[in-house]
């Protein structure tokens, strides 16, 4: 009996003891794959990181080649919408690259992908818009030139403009002044001026010197000596008589252009100029009686003076 007992309690502790022995083994198994497939779980996020870090660094160096090339593109002149749009999309890229929880590197190498090839291209049109440039540059230079050349003919004919117009001026002048010589030249004068008073019987008296009341009508009487220059022509001659006060004699005379200013006459009278020394009288009556003073008598033709005379009234 006590054998039988001994042997039951043998029993039980055989089976506990292997009871515990494969509690053991199970909990080992299961330390041991827990472990690994920690170490596997590590290891792909330690690759997710890498490839996290590795996407964000191209996508970074995209768009700081993207930011030189629309700074190169502006300074040359050519457009940078598209440059800009390419930017505003990949920075989206960029934005959500951080909280994109599904990240697979496959998906953005195809957008870096297409982002190299964007550029790719984009440097085939810097090319061609760098040579544009060129050739434009070139042609403006070419254009420059050709202003400065014309600019310098310009002023070359200015000169010459002005050289001619000077010389036109000096001709002008030259003419001008041989004209008024040969007017002067070509002007009538009137020489041996006297001046005669006639009674109301017609007595003619001579000296200079004469009373009011005696004084019915003067007389001027000149010589017009022959000149080759004038023209054999009538004559207009107009005769000026002052006052002792400067003040024009005659109620029924009238103005003239003559030496630069208008001045009044007292009486004019058409002469046929013979070329021949000719003496010439011209008649004067006025109503008013003379006052007492010294006279003077100026005559003029053609816009000149010819000569003068004087008298006295006592």
């Amino acid at each position: 009996m006590e054998i039988e007992t001994v042997s039951h309690k043998q029993s039980v502790l055989n089976m506990t003891i292997g009871a515990l022995v494969g509690v053991l083994a199970l909990l080992a198994y299961l330390f041991v794959g827990s472990r690994n497939e920690t170490l596997e779980v590590q290891k792909l996020l330690t690759t997710k990181v890498e490839q996290f870090a590795v996407t964000q660094q191209k996508l970074d160096s995209i768009s700081s080649v993207l930011d030189n090339k629309i700074i190169e593109v502006r300074k040359l002149g050519g457009s940078v919408s598209e440059l800009e749009r390419i930017k505003r999309q990949l920075e989206n890229d960029k934005k959500k690259l951080k909280y994109d929880l599904s990240f697979s590197i496959q998906q953005y190498n195809l957008k870096i992908n297409d982002y190299k090839a964007f550029l790719a291209q984009n440097d085939v049109n810097l090319r061609q818009l760098k040579t544009e440039n060129g050739s434009l540059l070139n042609r403006a230079r070419a254009l420059e030139e050709e202003k400065q050349t014309i600019l310098t003919e310009n002023e070359g004919l200015k000169h010459e403009k002005a050289a001619l117009t000077q010389t036109v001026d000096d001709y002008s002048l030259q003419n001008a002044e041989l004209k008024n010589k040969v007017s002067l030249a070509s002007a009538m004068k009137a020489v041996n001026v006297d001046v005669y008073a006639l009674a109301a019987n017609g007595k003619e008296r001579r000296g200079g010197i004469y009373k009011a009341s005696r004084i019915d009508r003067l007389k001027i009487t000149f010589i017009m000596p022959s000149n080759p220059v004038a023209v054999r022509n009538n004559k207009e001659i107009y005769v000026r008589i002052l006052d002792v006060n400067g003040a024009v004699v005659g109620e029924n005379g009238g103005v003239i252009w003559a030496e630069g200013h208008e001045i009044g006459y007292s009486t004019r009278q058409t002469v046929f100029f013979e070329n021949s020394d000719q003496q010439v009288d011209i008649l004067f009556r006025r109503d008013a009686p003379y006052k007492p003073g010294a006279y003077t008598v100026e005559l003029y033709a053609e816009g000149f003076r010819m000569g003068s005379g004087n008298f006295d009234v006592k």
